[in-house]
């Protein structure tokens, strides 16, 4: 039995060294394994960063040119407003340069009006 149990011992030891052996080579097929420098989480939020990043950026870039437009609407409407002003002041100035009582009297005259002793006013002063 002894000679029995001692190649009993012997497969046995021949087995385990084929099951370590294999379990190396499955081990090194493991380890093989190329590893990924960047997972796939990490890539997702960096496709999220980066998708983040370029839509804020059209967006800044969006509305700094409406604030621009915006801008040159109001300095042409500025530009305008003062030519108007600039306008009126002038067709005031017209108005009380026309409305000079001897300048009346002077074209009524050419026009063939007589005038008898009385006194010519202006409207202005006629409203008050």
């Amino acid at each position: 039995m002894s000679t029995e149990h001692a190649r009993n011992l012997e497969v046995y030891q021949d087995n385990q060294e084929k099951v370590q052996k294999e379990e190396r080579h499955v081990v090194k097929k493991k380890v093989g394994v190329q590893r990924r420098w960047v997972t796939r989480g990490e890539k997702m939020l960096y496709s999220l960063f980066g998708a983040v990043l370029i839509s804020s950026m059209l967006y800044i870039t969006s509305y700094g040119a409406s604030v621009d437009s915006l801008n040159r609407d109001i300095q042409s409407l500025e530009t305008k407003v003062e030519e108007q002003s600039v306008y009126n002041k002038n067709l005031s100035y017209k108005v009380k340069e026309l409305s000079q009582p001897e300048r009346i009297i002077a074209n009524a005259k050419k026009h063939g009006l007589k005038i008898q002793n009385t006194e010519v006013k202006q409207a202005s002063e006629l409203v008050e």
